[in-house]
């Protein structure tokens, strides 16, 4: 005991009176804990109390490394005998003088208040850093809060009264505290006191940027923002960097400006109220210039897009205005769109950076948000073929407004796409233009959040709330936005919170729905008034200065409207925002109108069967179903047939062999959802280690990416139509066929019109599993109804061209075809790459064919020489004796299997043909010309399995009677008209199947019926 004594009566000094020995309960409670501080200082323990200081000794005693080295020489000299020495090191003596200068020598219940004191002041501060925005000034027009809630929190104080909650009091205000290691308001400095802490804390949180980041649970992206904002000094700019800053805004403003005098009644979406936009994005560039980055895509709706087509993008500002002519022709390169809409790429000089940069910002519809996906999917693509694999060359900026970021659902879609592998794009910044307004709805009835940004808190982004009538937070915002995006690879938000001057566009008048807002805005004096009174008053710049800049800038305009009266016809090509260079001559036409044969060599087929029935990498287990599979697939080689999952592997791998990248996502991909694709083998005894054999095919070869997606139709389809690089085979399979309906805006609006509107080729494939099996209506029809009623073939015209087949496909928007042997299915996939331009190619993929015995293909429909068939005809004993052909039965897809059996249960081979429509849209008018002259004297039928107001009928009806000449009618067969897509129930959809194959076989059905 009598190292205790010595103990006791060294921290005697320290105002330590006497120690009890714990109980062995209470050194149990703390044997393990570490007392260490995580910087060179620890906060509170200059104010120990004997209770204190007792837990600490006894964990010293079990282990010395487990406290601060301070008190771990304090400990050992106390054991040692040693009584307080004034030489003991700094630390010690700091620990002493602080305890002296508080008066606590004397008095342990003082050295306990003080303790509760330093945590009520780290309370505080952690109290700013979480809830700080709520009180910040965020709304320039003073009459909202941005987070839709007058509360304010009780722990921050924002009245002297407020610092009871902490226990602290007036009195207080002078005492000095130690800072904790979470925060940098002191800036060089360990201790404030608390009246300058809390003028830090309001200064850093509570005035024009609202900080949300601690819901973060990454401390070091935590601390890294708390030094960005609360380092005291932090948001200075040079006289240089201001001036370029207002010079931004008069471009910004006066672009505004300009529209409004020669156009004041056209629709042009403009920028007013939130110009300090463009100077953002352009901040953001040239951080992101600085920093490495070469091409940046962008996507944005209508509100200010021709703003940042002129100022970011460097848009010819001819070109823009010529727009406005009602008199401007379009030449005939499709339907174009309206100028708010369209997209622009342009390589340029970064001026800040003296370095190339490439910008494009892409086209799109008035579907808010929906180009989100499609922009990540571009990103993406330039990043796979640039290498960039960490995202330091490419990446993506969003823009967004209020309402939609809020409302629309393929925002979160997007954000779930932003950190997964395969679909990551190493971080995008999302810039929310936040007008506090959605076209005539207030924000409280367009959103149950606080903040219009709460969706980002799902993948810890960080949010930037900022006032946008201080252009300098904005900038200092984006600055810091752009470097944590380069630093983490991880999403930020940047809320421009702001006002709409005008309507949601300029015909329209928002004093009918918001009248008090709309006169504060009347009354509200521009941010760039504003900024340059600033300025002036300041001496950075004279007003001379500023009215010459405003000159400059008007003289530009004025010179492009003078050169755009030039301009007679639109040229859409004018304005792509993704160019094929090489691809296409220089007129942007197919340099051919011919494709080659699509079949492979027999040695090419047989060598890709056979890895595709292996598993390339040694000591690797695989379930013993799989084997099997295998197996089999081995077998089907050596005999030289092919199911539908092995024709799909020739297909993809023969692109690999040529260098042709293959893209493969959707959900349950990599097997397949009926288990037959099986691309990604699993170890079944290694934890996430896995076998991609189509990446073992040859040394040299192109990389295949299959990769299961989250469960999201409208997000993924989006990204993959985004993925439009001509020389990738880029597909994307619905889980089921049906489940396209919940991403119908991309397939409307992106891949059915996408080269109409915008002049954008696109080859995605879309696989949509197809089938009336009795599974109920969900899980049945890929509504291929849908995709014929938006063909762009005329179905009154025959195609008399000479190349008729190559001509057709070049003038359809898309190419929907429904395959019935898995020959076919292999040669249009190879046919979509072989093609000389691109167009969206709809499959209209099998389910119980996968597994039919009857639906293999030999080698001889694939080698070379071999191509796809859009008209498979009959072949057996009718074919043979066309004129005593009774009926004619045309269908497409599984249904064909079912009519061939019964056809010859009934035994009608010589009385009924049968053919295959493979390719529907764009028509076989050509092949089914020689089908129909084959059999004069026979019925014509469509047979079906879809219901009769879905399916194909009302398509190929019209087309068949053009053929003819309308002399001969086309008879239907197939399932009454339904609202449902299918019947629920097992023994009704049998019925039904046993009716109409009763009808189609019934050679007398039809007599005596008028078409």
């Amino acid at each position: 005991m009598n190292h205790m004594k010595l103990f006791a009566a060294t921290v005697k000094w320290h105002g330590i009176k006497t120690l009890r020995k714990p109980d062995i309960a209470r050194r149990a409670f703390f044997h393990g804990q570490r007392y260490v501080s995580s910087g060179t200082s620890e906060p509170f323990l200059s104010g120990s109390n004997s209770n204190y200081v007792e837990e600490m000794y006894y964990a010293w005693l079990e282990n010395p490394q487990s406290v601060h080295k301070s008190w771990d020489l304090f400990f050992r000299n106390a054991n040692a005998g040693q009584t307080y020495d004034p030489h003991l090191p700094d630390q010690l003596e700091r620990k002493a003088s602080f305890l002296q200068s508080h008066g606590l020598a004397q008095t342990p219940g003082k050295a306990e208040k003080l303790v509760e004191d330093h945590l009520a002041v780290q309370s505080l501060i952690r109290a700013y850093q979480i809830r700080g925005h709520h009180v910040a000034q965020l709304d320039p027009l003073g009459i909202l809060d941005a987070d839709l809630d007058s509360f304010v929190p009780s722990d921050l104080i924002t009245t002297i009264d407020k610092l009871g909650f902490y226990g602290l009091h007036e009195s207080d205000l002078d005492k000095v505290f130690q800072l904790p290691t979470t925060t940098f308001i002191g800036g060089n400095e360990n201790s404030l006191s608390l009246r300058e802490i809390i003028k830090r804390l309001e200064n850093t949180y509570c005035q024009h940027i609202g900080l949300e980041f601690m819901f973060i649970n990454d401390v070091e992206q935590c601390q890294w923002i708390r030094q960005k904002f609360e380092t005291p000094g932090v948001m200075k700019f040079t006289n240089e960097e201001k001036r370029t800053l207002l010079a931004r805004l008069v471009r910004s403003m006066r672009f505004e400006d300009f529209l409004a005098r020669k156009w004041s009644s056209e629709k042009r979406f403009g920028l007013e109220g939130c110009e300090v936009m463009i100077p953002a994005l352009k901040t953001i560039i040239d951080k992101s210039s600085e920093m490495g980055i070469e091409y940046v895509i962008m996507g944005m709706p209508h509100r200010g897009r021709l703003n940042v087509l002129a100022n970011v993008i460097r848009k010819e500002l001819e070109q823009i205005f010529c727009q406005f002519d009602p008199k401007l022709e379009a030449a005939d390169e499709g339907s174009g769109d309206v100028k708010y809409h369209l997209g622009m790429y342009h390589e340029r000089i970064n001026r800040a950076t003296n370095k190339k940069i490439t910008l494009s910002l892409m086209a799109n519809p008035s579907h808010l948000e929906a180009v989100d996906p499609v922009v990540q999917g571009k990103t993406k693509a330039e990043q796979f073929y640039r290498g960039d694999t960490a995202g330091k060359k490419v990446m993506s900026i969003l823009l967004h407004g209020d309402a939609a970021f809020a409302g629309q659902g393929v925002v979160y879609e997007t954000f779930h796409l932003s950190d997964l592998p395969s679909y990551t794009t190493n971080g995008t910044i999302h810039v929310v233009v936040n007008n506090q307004i959605g076209f005539t709805t207030d924000p409280r009835m367009a959103r149950s959040s606080p903040y219009p940004t709460d969706v980002a808190r799902v993948v810890n982004a960080p949010i930037f709330h900022v006032n946008a009538d201080d252009p300098e937070a904005v900038m200092y915002v984006c600055s810091v936005a752009a470097e944590w995006r380069n630093t983490f690879n991880k999403d930020v938000v940047v809320d421009l919170v702001c006002y709409r001057r005008r309507g949601h566009n300029e015909m329209d008048e928002p004093m009918f729905t918001q009248p008090l807002m709309y006169k504060q805005i009347h009354k509200q004096v521009p941010v760039l008034k504003k900024y340059a009174d600033k300025l002036i008053a300041d001496g950075t710049v004279t007003l001379q200065e500023f009215e010459e800049e405003i000159a400059k800038y008007d003289r530009i305009c004025e010179e492009a409207y003078t050169r755009s009266k030039d301009n007679k016809i639109l040229h859409i090509k004018h304005w792509l925002d993704s160019p094929w260079p090489g691809f296409f001559n220089v007129d942007g036409e197919p340099k051919s109108m011919s494709c080659p044969p699509t079949g492979i060599s027999e040695d090419l087929l047989t060598h890709i069967g056979n890895v595709a029935s292996s598993v390339p990498v040694k000591d690797f287990k695989i379930h013993a179903g799989l084997s099997r599979i295998l197996r089999a697939r081995l077998e089907m080689t050596k005999n030289r047939v092919v199911d539908w999952a092995l024709a799909e592997y020739m297909a993809f791998g023969s692109f690999l062999k040529e260098g042709i990248h293959v893209r493969l996502s959707g959900q349950d991909v990599e097997r397949g959802t009926f288990s037959h694709r099986h691309h990604v083998l699993h170890d079944q005894e290694v934890d996430k280690r896995t076998c991609v054999p189509m990446n073992h095919l040859w040394e040299q070869q192109a990389p295949y990416t299959v990769c299961n997606s989250s469960l999201s139709e409208y997000g993924v389809l989006g990204m993959s139509r985004g993925l439009r690089i001509p020389n990738a085979l880029v597909c994307w399979e619905a889980q089921f066929g049906d489940f396209h309906n919940t991403a119908q805006c991309i397939i409307d609006q992106f891949i059915s019109s996408g080269q109409a509107k915008w002049v954008r080729h696109n080859g995605i494939v879309l696989l949509l599993p197809h089938g009336m099996e009795g599974m109920g209506p969900e899980h049945s029809s890929a509504r291929p109804e849908r995709f014929l009623q938006m063909s762009n073939d005329d179905s009154d015209a025959y195609p008399v061209s000479r190349f008729v087949k190559i001509s057709q496909l070049y003038e359809c928007n898309w190419i929907v075809v429904n395959c019935s042997t898995p020959a076919n299915y292999f040669h249009v996939l190879r046919r979509q790459i072989l093609l000389p331009f691109r167009k969206p190619l709809i499959i209209l993929t099998p389910k119980s064919l996968l597994r039919h015995p009857e639906a293999k293909s030999s080698f001889d429909e694939m080698v070379s020489g071999t191509t796809f068939q859009r008209v498979i005809p009959e072949n057996g004993l009718a074919a043979q004796a066309p004129h005593e052909v009774k009926r004619v039965i045309f269908c497409t897809g599984k249904v064909y299997y079912d009519l061939v059996k019964e056809r010859k249960n009934q035994d009608l081979e010589k009385q009924v043909a049968i053919t295959r429509l493979e390719q529907i849209s764009p028509f076989p008018f050509d092949l089914l010309k020689e089908e129909l002259d084959k059999y004069p004297g026979a019925d014509l039928v469509w047979c079906q399995e879809e219901h009769k107001n879905s399916g194909y009928y009302d398509y190929v009806k019209p087309r068949f009677r053009t053929i003819v000449n309308h002399t001969r009618p086309i008879w239907y067969v197939g399932r009454e008209p339904a609202a449902a897509a299918a019947t629920g129930n097992k023994n009704t959809h049998l019925v039904s199947l046993r009716r109409f194959l009763d009808t189609a076989f019934n050679l007398e059905a039809f007599e005596g019926k008028t078409f």
